[in-house]
């Protein structure tokens, strides 16, 4: 028998209760996750923030940017006024003329001369500086009011003119100095267009205008189209072959198209461009209320393609921080505004043409109470009511789209109750007519 013994084992020590078994390797794979997850997360952090800084760079230096506005006065108290110009013209920016297929679509007639640059559609958007609720101006196209800024001329005309009377007196100008290029007379006879169209609305309103965006008569269609279509709602059906309105009562959502034809369409409403007007707002408010329901905001893929569309038919002033805007914009979306249709006196003509008689002093002190200091939420200028989508303005004359002459204004609609049918319910949009 071998005289070497084994020597005994010694015995492991106990294992610890807050390791367990393979306890060490547990932890450390726990800190790992630990660590990769707040990586990750510090990762989507900076790339959300790098995507909103990449979008909005993308935003800032694509859009037009127009220098209309220099040197104009500002808005106090963080208030901020925003003018929505809305050009009836088929050019695109640059003056080519829309492609005939897009211009078949907008069901706006073949040539690219019809409607000229009229600023058809003049929205003056004005946000609170404390919070409260936003209000827009819709200030009718036919108002006959002094022209500011357009070269050699002074007087009166529809405000709609200032644009394209400025545009092309300031083309004309560059042409007789030898100017040849189409595209620089179509900037800078734009620009001219611009600053008239901005120093007239602003002193027929009497407020500062901070910032204003104009788009084409493509942009309609190609907003509705980034949106996935706009909501909106007809107290009854209309059918109208002049701008391709055709709809059924009640509440709808439209394409590009059908966008297009709703807020052009003034032939068979009783009150022609006015009840326009109210097809405008009323656009808005369902556009609005699209972006803030189908989460343009906060869908990346959503808010690129509403960007391209921007790009392609809007033009802005200068150094506007859209982004701040945009986050404001989420806010308004959520049916934050009031619209107001500005009070027109009578109806008349000038030179044949067919006008809407304002007093510029009671416009003023209209505008006034309603955004100047101190003002109460929504009382009237002597004379003056307020009109929302749905509640026609109380002009005296004769209706647009009919001969105007002295016989009255036509009476209310009336109520729809008392054995009538029920109003329409819009579901969050207005119903117009």
């Amino acid at each position: 028998m071998s005289a070497h013994r084994r020597k005994p084992r010694e015995p492991k020590p106990p294992v610890s209760a807050s390791r367990g078994r393979g306890g060490s390797r547990g932890h450390s794979r726990r800190r790992r996750l630990t660590r990769t997850l707040l990586a990750s997360g510090c990762a989507l952090v900076v790339l959300a923030g790098a995507t909103a800084w990449y979008l909005y760079d993308d935003l800032a230096s694509s859009i037009g940017s127009s220098k209309a506005l220099e040197g104009a006065e500002k808005s106090k108290h963080g208030d901020v006024n925003i003018l929505l110009m809305g050009l009836d013209s088929r050019r695109d920016q640059n003056g080519e003329d829309l492609p005939p297929a897009v211009l078949d679509k907008l069901h706006a007639g073949a040539s690219s001369d019809v409607g000229g640059y009229n600023t058809n559609t003049l929205i003056l958007l004005h946000v609170p500086g404390d919070g409260s609720r936003a209000q827009a101006f819709s200030v009718p196209r036919d108002d006959f009011v002094e022209l500011r800024g357009v070269p050699g001329f002074t007087g009166k005309a529809k405000i709609k003119e200032a644009y394209g009377r400025a545009k092309a007196t300031v083309e004309e100008e560059l042409a007789a100095k030898g100017v040849k290029d189409p595209r620089q007379l179509e900037r800078e006879g734009r620009e001219a267009g611009r600053k008239a169209e901005l120093e007239t609305v602003r002193t027929f309103l009497g407020v500062p205008i901070d910032h204003f965006a104009e788009l084409n008569l493509a942009g309609f269609y190609h907003l509705a189209d980034a949106l996935g279509g706009v909501p909106v709602c007809l107290n009854k059906p209309v059918k109208d072959r002049y701008s391709g309105a055709d709809f059924p009562a009640g509440r709808q959502t439209l394409d590009g198209q059908q966008s297009l034809a709703f807020v052009r369409q003034r032939h068979g409403l009783t009150m022609g461009d006015l009840d326009r007007t109210k097809r405008q707002q009323a656009f808005l408010a369902g556009a609005t209320h699209k972006l803030n329901r189908a989460g343009t905001f906060t869908d990346p893929v959503k808010l690129i393609k509403l960007i391209d569309a921007a790009k392609q038919d809007v033009v802005t002033d200068q150094g506007w921080d859209l982004l701040s805007f945009v986050k404001q914009a989420k806010n308004l979306s959520g049916g934050n505004v009031e619209f107001v249709t500005l009070p027109i006196e009578r109806f008349g003509r000038n030179h044949g043409a067919e006008i809407n008689v304002v007093d510029d002093m009671k416009i003023k002190r209209f505008i006034a109470e309603r955004i100047g200091p101190g003002a109460t939420a929504s009382p009237s200028a002597p004379g003056a009511a307020p009109s929302s989508p749905d509640t026609p303005p109380a002009p005296q004359g004769s209706a647009p789209g009919s001969p105007r002459s002295s016989a009255p204004a036509p009476a209310p609609a009336p109520s729809r109750s008392g054995g009538e049918a029920p109003a329409i319910d819009g579901g969050g949009v207005p119903c117009v007519d």
